[in-house]
């Protein structure tokens, strides 16, 4: 079994590898056995993913830090890979919150996570660029005192809050790279030159590039060609599941049993999961 500090340093030495790298997004420990079976390199969990899971919705603070974090440490045991975790808006308004969160992300045996800069109020969505550069230099300083590689994404969140700003979300980046975040991240960017202005703007630092949508029309070889580093997939994987079992049972209500005989196989499963 590999140590937290092995998985820090493996996961972070992803960032300076030649090309691009994928980051899946497991739900639970069984998805993440799946994905390590299927040879990918980490593992991020997903908020969405985890909400819907639970039975609740998204993006509406539905779901604590405990919740988040239980589910984290479940998919950091399931398999060896290193996992980062999508810790929303750090928990809280303040830099502490957001400090403490990443405190609490790495007893879990988190290697990394990103803090967001949406506040979820729907009359204000997103926090004021003075507030939330200092919660992104609080994540900072929290992660540089855990005495191992700890790799921190900052998101900027204009881009799903109907704000396609992407002067200001540009602005923000930057912001969030000198205030020392390992990753940029502005989930929501759909064309060819959105990606290369975030990639250009805080180069040397890495960019994540949130894939799966229908308005995202580039594929990875194209999203590597304009120099971004890591893609991740959001609650992707879990709406795919979902979306086939919503489906097959709506035929089941029917009557129809055929899309039951597309199940995966029991065996394959099993073998997939185990230890």
């Amino acid at each position: 079994m590999t140590t937290q500090a092995q998985r820090g340093e493996a996961f972070a030495a992803l960032h300076h590898a030649p090309g691009l790298f994928v980051l899946p997004n497991p739900w639970d420990a069984g998805s993440a056995k799946m994905l390590a079976h299927l040879g990918f390199s980490a593992l991020a969990t997903t908020s969405a993913g985890l909400a819907f899971a639970l039975g609740r919705r998204d993006a509406e603070g539905n779901v604590s830090r405990e919740e988040t974090l239980a589910n984290a440490r479940d998919i950091v045991e399931a398999t060896p890979l290193p996992v980062v975790a999508d810790l929303e808006n750090g928990y809280g308004d303040h830099p502490e919150d957001c400090a403490q969160t990443i405190r609490a992300a790495a007893a879990a045996g988190l290697v990394g996570g990103s803090i967001e800069d949406a506040s979820g109020r729907d009359g204000d969505p997103i926090y004021s660029l003075e507030l939330a550069v200092e919660r992104i230099r609080g994540a900072v300083e929290a992660a540089r005192s855990l005495g191992f590689a700890f790799t921190l994404a900052a998101r900027a969140e204009n881009f799903l809050h109907g704000r396609p700003d992407l002067d200001d979300t540009l602005r923000r980046l930057v912001a969030y790279a000198e205030a020392g975040a390992d990753v940029l991240y502005a989930p929501g960017l759909t064309t060819r030159e959105q990606i290369r202005e975030v990639v250009h703007a805080v180069a040397p630092r890495p960019v994540n590039v949130l894939v799966g949508s229908p308005s995202l029309k580039l594929g990875l070889d194209e999203l590597a060609e304009l120099g971004v580093k890591r893609v991740s997939v959001g609650s992707n994987l879990a709406r795919v599941a979902l979306g086939a079992f919503h489906q097959a049972a709506e035929a089941l209500r029917r009557g129809d049993l055929a899309p039951l005989g597309q199940a995966m196989p029991f065996d394959r499963i099993n073998d997939l999961l185990r230890s």
